[in-house]
């Protein structure tokens, strides 16, 4: 999907040549011609980014900047044709991304646009979660839950399980359990998966009335869908 760019700038004919260069570039382009019309388009929130010339009739760029800014973190390109230092420094602290001053060079304004584009913050991940029936395991927030009831588990057990719920269908042998869940390095004896088995089909499987823990004989552990109700 193209990206949208919104250029505010009063000066007509200086708008429809950026708006040309920038569609031939690929990105959409809408216009406003004041600064009110541009702030209400701004706040929209359907811009990848905003070219925003400091001199506009109706509100400055100034401060359709500082209203901007206490809603949106949107990038911003300040237009100015005044190159002055006051200037720009002033754009920046009310949280300009970048400034180009007038007249410029469309390969120089194309250039600064793609970086502050670069810049932006990706928009967070959905957190990954891991099923088997009822069962939901939410690995960012460390929280499993049974047909949306919580289940209390050790860090051991969630790790236990965690690794069971990435395999799902696939049998795990005691051994790869000790080493992926406890480490290379662990001492103990391979009785310690057979107990933590135990203490989460006490928690899940019992508790809820499901079977998705199964035992392989001889070979180890698989998760797999199959409500036992």
């Amino acid at each position: 999907m193209a990206e949208k760019i919104l250029l505010v700038e009063d000066e007509e004919k200086l708008a429809r040549m950026v708006e040309l260069e920038l569609r031939y570039e690929g990105y959409e382009v809408e216009k406003a011609f004041d600064g009110r019309t541009g702030l209400e388009r701004a706040l929209s929130g359907e811009h990848d980014l905003i070219l925003l010339d400091i001199m506009l009739p109706g509100m400055s760029g100034m401060e359709v900047l500082r209203r901007l800014r206490r809603e949106s973190q949107a990038p911003v390109i300040m237009l100015t044709a005044r190159d002055t230092v006051v200037d720009k420094v002033s754009g920046l602290d009310s949280g300009a991304d970048d400034y180009i001053t007038k007249p410029f060079a469309i390969e120089e304004l194309l250039a600064r646009i793609r970086a502050a584009l670069r810049k932006r913050p990706s928009a967070p991940a959905e957190a990954p979660k891991l099923t088997c029936g009822a069962l939901v395991m939410d690995t960012e927030r460390h929280e499993v839950t049974v047909r949306g009831a919580p289940v209390e588990l050790t860090r051991r057990e969630f790790d236990l399980l965690h690794y069971l719920l990435e395999n799902k269908e696939k049998v795990i042998s005691r051994e790869s359990l000790l080493d992926h869940v406890w480490g290379f390095d662990f001492a103990g004896e391979t009785n310690a998966v057979d107990v933590y088995i135990r203490f989460l089909r006490s928690k899940i499987d019992e508790k809820f009335g499901v079977k998705i823990i199964h035992t392989v004989r001889g070979v180890g552990y698989v998760v797999r869908e199959e409500d036992a109700s």
